[in-house]
């Protein structure tokens, strides 16, 4: 029992490391991208991991689940590719309040959750895609002006990625940080502050940072992060707790926005490995994965402004190319969703371009034009989309949140479960 107990305890550590090692960095090149200084983006940090671990411990210990949450790493993916809008810092503060109010909507109007479910994946994905490129050139660009430094962190992924996937972007980042400190140690050491503390703003709003930020974030963090969280669970026989799970993000959102939080939602490779058969055996028992995950969350937390004041310290572009590479496979499955489809192949292409073309027009930033172009090239070539309803979304058609634990989808095979943890290499905010 005490050895079982041992297992349960360091597999939430591992699915806790590998969500917050993973993802950091692409939070902190988002939150600085969009305003924030040094002490915002920490706070912003803070404020997430705070709130997603809170959360965590919450739903998993009242569902008896292995509910796991995670910061939007797609969205800060996005605000990183949108930049400063109008009104500065708190604008983007105010839109991340606008961000929350929406998610707290869907769980109370489950027809908002239908609205983005008639989005079409071609083009939701296609957005992600052309967001995320920019991002992902960082890698070429540090190689060509900081090889000494990129060089180690991409050599580094590269061998994780083949032998052993599931550590290949914890242990870039992990060679990312080393490099940052030896370079550190030849240019006179590490200064700023050390210990965690929220910074609160007062937001603002403006119509740019909404329409440029708030409604593409809403709509990359329900499209590429909530509904596959539940597709996650419904696989390994847990059915969701829909919309307490969105009252929990939405809460947690608005009450992190002010501090500096963009979002938080479910997980979807972090929730694979809490829920995998890997993490316990007995499906009624992996709550208690979760539940470890949420506490180590909390530890990590405190940590938090140590990574922001190594990442400012950093010579440009070494830690955009670790967050680069940490966002790759998430480009290859956005490509792979945007482009499955032939009869959608050109809206998709037309929503890549525009997402990464980085264009301003009228204070709004290229995701939402992306998907306003996207959408109107797809309804001249084939009509408006059908009405669907999100995946689980907001309904009550849906049987109580438990574990099924008779389902033939409760325990998969051992290969469906590598192929879950393996994605982890993508950066997803797991």
């Amino acid at each position: 029992m005490e050895q079982r107990m041992r297992h349960t305890v360091s597999a939430g550590v591992v699915t806790a490391l590998v969500g917050f090692l993973g993802a950091s960095v692409v939070v902190l090149t988002g939150l600085r991208g969009v305003g924030a200084s040094t002490g915002q983006a920490a706070s912003g940090l803070l404020a997430l991991t705070v709130t997603q671990s809170l959360g965590t411990i919450w739903l998993s210990r009242r569902h008896r689940i292995p509910v796991v949450l995670a910061w939007s790493t797609p969205g800060a993916a996005l605000l990183a590719s949108t930049g400063a809008v109008h009104g500065g810092w708190p604008a983007a503060v105010g839109a991340f309040l606008v961000v929350g109010g929406l998610i707290l909507l869907t769980a109370a109007w489950p027809r908002l959750g239908d609205l983005i479910a008639a989005i079409p994946t071609p083009i939701a994905q296609a957005m992600l895609a052309g967001v995320l490129l920019e991002l992902c050139l960082a890698p070429v660009h540090g190689l060509a002006t900081q090889p000494a430094l990129v060089a180690p962190v991409v050599v580094a992924w590269l061998l994780l990625l083949r032998f052993a996937p599931r550590w290949a972007v914890p242990g870039a980042f992990v060679v990312t940080v080393a490099a940052i400190g030896i370079w550190l140690g030849l240019h006179g050491g590490l200064h700023g502050p050390l210990l965690p503390r929220a910074e609160l703003t007062t937001p603002a709003w403006t119509w740019a940072s909404v329409l440029s930020l708030a409604i593409p974030l809403f709509v990359v963090t329900m499209a590429s992060q909530n509904v596959p969280g539940v597709a996650v669970l419904s696989s390994y026989g847990y059915a969701a707790p829909w919309r307490e799970a969105m009252t929990v993000t939405g809460l947690g959102t608005l009450v992190g926005a002010s501090a500096g939080g963009h979002a938080i939602n479910l997980a979807a490779i972090t929730a694979a490995m809490a829920a995998s058969p890997d993490a316990h055996p007995d499906p009624r028992r992996r709550w208690l994965v979760a539940q470890a995950a949420g506490c180590t969350g909390l530890v990590l937390a405190a940590g938090s402004t140590v990574l922001v004041t190594v990442v400012a310290a950093a010579p440009a572009g070494v830690t955009a190319a670790f967050a680069g590479l940490a966002l790759l496979a998430t480009l290859a499955s956005s490509l792979t969703g945007a482009l499955a489809d032939p009869a959608d192949r050109i809206p998709a292409v037309v929503t890549f371009v525009v997402a990464g073309s980085g264009v301003t027009l009228l204070s709004v930033g290229a995701a939402f034009w992306a998907l306003a172009a996207g959408l109107a090239v797809r309804t001249v070539l084939r009509g408006p989309p059908p009405a669907r309803t999100l995946g689980s979304g907001g309904h009550d058609r849906r049987p109580d949140p438990r574990v099924v634990v008779n389902s033939p989808r409760s325990q998969p095979s051992e290969g469906e479960s590598s192929d879950h943890q393996n994605q982890t290499a993508s950066g997803e905010a797991l």
